[in-house]
């Protein structure tokens, strides 16, 4: 077995890294408190070919693995979750829906702009009475001669209304038992994207609910064939699971090398903190979910870029990496004390933001639902 990264991957880790501590770990705190999405640091992402690590080139991408992506979300990710998750989001859910789905004419209208960063796009899935049972979409398109005539609401979309979003994609049900996918630009007619949320985390990352009343678009905006957005949103979901551990695995590293670092500097009863057992055995489990957390993301990263089945695999690392990520930020805080408890500090952000880890893409219950369903057991 070979653990390896390739000289091309370590050089992407080494840039991004780069990046990150230049542009964003010194910015971070500030979006935080004052709950801004930074487009500019955005646009400097999608500069760097963030957006467009696996989009083939001909829409202007650099056609690498899968593996390459979690890489650089892990690395943005432990320097802020927030504009992780707008990578996380503007690639797994904006980009590649179109990319793995879309018309010719779909693809050349929307992912030039998409994968150089230019623009971003969301993806309009749950809703106030279906997150979990996606299936239970309540939005509805109804065809009227050439136009799709939409009416519902979703909730909790993900780069749904920067200044940056040229187009939202939305599950809606077009017919008895019939879940389609339909492109909606912003700036449609009856589509209001809704004052953002206040939320506990992801602060600088832009969420929004969606309204549409009576809101028209071509029948050409229909992604795919039509029925089969359900097949369509869960094989999207599979793959930001395993984006959303890379994400974990980022805020396991963080949390490793801040605590490690405050344990050695700060003194209690004239020793340094963390030659106690009650500090040092945190710092230990810490380094063991993230290794954990590591090699079960990227395992699952392989299998998706051979071709190979990976479901099980991407519910697996993204339900044990989510929550190890809760737990060694929990810890991470406890080892800074007071320090800890105070925004400023790196622990107490990651605390924050990690438990939207264990939801999104899919919850942890849903996780456990579909491994155990991997495991043959009955359904009920």
């Amino acid at each position: 077995m070979d653990f390896d990264f390739t000289d091309e991957q370590n050089a992407l880790r080494s840039m991004v890294r780069e990046f990150a501590e230049d542009r964003i770990t010194p910015n971070a705190e500030q979006w935080d408190a004052d709950h801004h999405f930074p487009a500019d640091i955005v646009r400097e992402m999608g500069d760097l070919g963030l957006f467009g690590i696996t989009a083939d080139e001909e829409w202007g991408g650099a056609g690498a693995d899968f593996t390459s992506l979690c890489i650089a979300i892990e690395e943005i990710a432990r320097a802020d979750q927030s504009m992780a998750i707008t990578i996380e989001a503007g690639v797994g859910l904006g980009i590649n829906p179109i990319h793995q789905f879309g018309s010719d004419e779909q693809k050349a209208k929307w992912l030039p702009d998409l994968v150089a960063g230019r623009t971003l796009a969301g993806f309009g899935l749950t809703e106030a009475e279906g997150g979990s049972d996606a299936g239970a979409t309540a939005t509805k398109a109804v065809l009227d001669g050439d136009e799709w005539v939409i009416n519902g609401s979703k909730a909790f979309i993900t780069n749904s209304g920067t200044a940056m979003t040229s187009v939202v994609t939305i599950t809606a049900s077009t017919g008895p038992s019939e879940i389609s996918t339909i492109l909606v630009p912003l700036g449609t007619e009856g589509f209001t994207v809704e004052p953002g949320y206040r939320k506990m985390g992801w602060r600088a990352s832009d969420t929004h609910p969606l309204t549409f009343i009576d809101a028209r678009v071509p029948a050409d905006n229909l992604l795919g064939e039509r029925g089969k957005g359900f097949h369509q949103f869960l094989s999207t979901l599979d793959d930001g699971r395993i984006a959303v551990g890379a994400m974990a695995v980022g805020v396991l590293q963080a949390c490793l090398e801040e605590s490690v670092a405050y344990a050695s500097d700060r003194h209690a009863f004239g020793k340094p903190i963390g030659s106690y057992q009650a500090i040092a055995f945190k710092c230990a489990d810490i380094e063991v979910m993230t290794n954990a957390a590591r090699l079960l993301t990227y395992k699952a990263a392989w299998l998706k870029d051979q071709g190979m089945p990976f479901k099980q695999e991407a519910a697996i690392a993204k339900l044990y990496a989510s929550e190890a990520a809760v737990t060694a930020t929990r810890d991470a805080t406890q080892i800074f004390g007071g320090a800890g408890f105070m925004d400023e500090t790196l622990v107490a952000r990651h605390y924050r933001d990690s438990k939207a880890l264990e939801i999104g893409e899919g919850t942890s219950e849903v996780q456990r639902l579909v491994i155990s369903r991997g495991l043959g057991l009955p359904t009920g």
